[in-house]
């Protein structure tokens, strides 16, 4: 199986050797004399194997060549070659992400068995890139509504910045999604963004799971293990549902974000960090502050750069783009076509409340794609599933329908807030002391509802 390759040592003879061998095979060979010919060489040739010298004159040397090549041209498999090397060496090579590594002197056998083994992993990851390519991209952010272009605006405005940024919103809307359209266009993308859900981790292994422990430090700590904070250095920390985080492990991390250092449960040593934080939330922080539950100095560490995420009853015209893009996704992790809806099916989905938001509606798409024959989905078959659910439209005197008690609660929430509003002549900030919350939750509600200050019907 033959490929491109990047030869990179300092010895002439080593490369016109290594050529003589690989071109026998029908190997597309170039050469670079040093690291920096190498760096040079990659951009233009678009190597899929780099043979590395480990020890080259002048350097850098082939650790510092291989950790910049997985910054600049992360594509090639790397093999590395040394005569001199050590088993730290190779170690580090191996984390830096060297497939293999040869020891010279080299035999004609082992380089062309290396060179195989290699362009089989470069050709294998490449037909993997090209499938991926046809997927839809899950993680896409979809719709065009005012309020998701709203969104989309303010992500470009932060990505590239190193601010700290708070995303809220309902549970389902898509907040992760929001934290890794952000990792993505910024700086830190050459690394992995790193994920915690500060509710589903037990609370007393919270602080263990972000800063880490050393081995002993509790009962079951049988090996150091690195936090999360460790494993984000140089990369984003998206911290889920941080307003379920317990008060001592708020105290630590607002010591975290105010310092940039990060010390291991049972530690002696603190070390430095450099971690971008990304939080969300589906509760409001500012009242958890008020109840006593949150930080107030953590909040505005965190609080830097807000984004609200709409839940999707807020920006219904986004559905038939967003069914369009869940239905691909549920047919490829089906493996079945995905479905089409019907006119009336989309404006089913238009009626209901959906409460678990996008998150809901991608779970019913998938239920769809599995038990519906092929062909368009139609409001019957919508109805099967949907039921007598929470539809949206709701009055102020109760529910169109059957009763149901999330409609009815959102319904009288309008009808007090318009009764508030009404009473304080439009006055919003006077509508939030009647009403005894503040102006800022007060407005969010509002634009929840679709209220104005000058609304009359609560039906709006």
């Amino acid at each position: 199986m033959s490929a491109r390759v990047l030869i990179v040592d300092d010895e002439s003879n080593m490369r016109r050797m290594l050529r003589a061998i690989l071109e026998q095979e029908s190997y597309e060979v170039h050469e670079a004399d040093g690291g920096r010919a190498a760096l040079a060489a990659c951009g233009a040739v678009e190597p899929e194997i780099v043979l590395l010298d480990l020890v080259m004159d002048p350097g850098p040397d082939g650790l510092t060549v291989l950790e910049q090549l997985q910054e600049q041209c992360p594509d090639p498999v790397v093999i590395m070659m040394s005569g001199k090397a050590t088993l730290a060496d190779a170690v580090r090579a191996t984390k830096l992400g060297a497939f293999q590594f040869l020891e010279k002197p080299l035999t004609p056998e082992g380089v062309l068995t290396a060179a195989s083994a290699a362009a089989e992993l470069a050709h294998t990851r490449a037909e993997n890139r090209a499938l991926r390519a046809e997927l839809p991209d899950p993680g896409e952010i979809v719709g065009s509504s005012a309020v998701m272009q709203q969104v989309r605006n303010l992500i470009e405005q932060v990505a590239a910045t190193p601010a700290r940024v708070l995303i809220t919103g309902e549970s389902g809307t898509g907040k992760e999604l929001v934290a890794r359209a952000i990792h993505r266009r910024s700086p830190r993308a050459a690394r992995p963004m790193v994920s915690v859900n500060c509710a589903a981790v037990p609370r007393d292994l919270l602080e263990s799971e972000l800063f880490g422990h050393e081995r002993g430090a509790f009962t079951g700590a049988v090996a150091r293990r690195h936090g999360k904070f460790e494993l984000a250095d140089k990369s984003t920390l998206f911290l889920d549902e941080v307003g379920d985080m317990h008060l001592d492990a708020q105290a630590k991390l607002l010591r975290v974000l105010e310092e940039g250092t990060v010390e291991r449960l049972g530690g002696e040593r603190a070390k430095r960090v450099d971690v971008r934080v990304v939080a969300a939330s589906n509760k409001n922080l500012a009242d958890e502050v008020d109840r006593s539950r949150f930080r107030e100095d953590l909040f505005y560490r965190l609080n830097v750069f807000p984004i609200e995420v709409p839940p999707l009853r807020e920006r219904l015209s986004d559905l038939p783009k967003l069914v369009q893009h869940l239905a691909a996704l549920a047919g490829a992790r089906c493996a079945r076509a995905p479905h089409e809806f019907s006119a009336a099916a989309l404006e089913r989905m238009k009626a209901h409340a959906w409460p678990g938001n996008v998150r809901e509606l991608a779970n019913v798409i998938e239920r769809l794609t599995i038990v519906e024959p092929d062909g368009p989905v139609t409001e019957t078959a919508l109805d099967k599933i949907l039921g007598s659910g929470p539809k949206a439209s709701t009055t102020a005197t109760g529910v169109s329908g059957a009763g149901n008690l999330a409609a009815a609660l959102e319904a009288y929430e309008a009808e007090l807030i318009q009764r508030a509003l009404d009473g304080a002549g439009g006055n919003v900030a006077e509508a939030a002391r009647r009403l005894e919350t503040d102006r800022a939750n007060l407005y969010r509600r509002m634009r929840r509802l679709g209220l104005s200050r000058n609304d009359t019907d609560v039906s709006k």
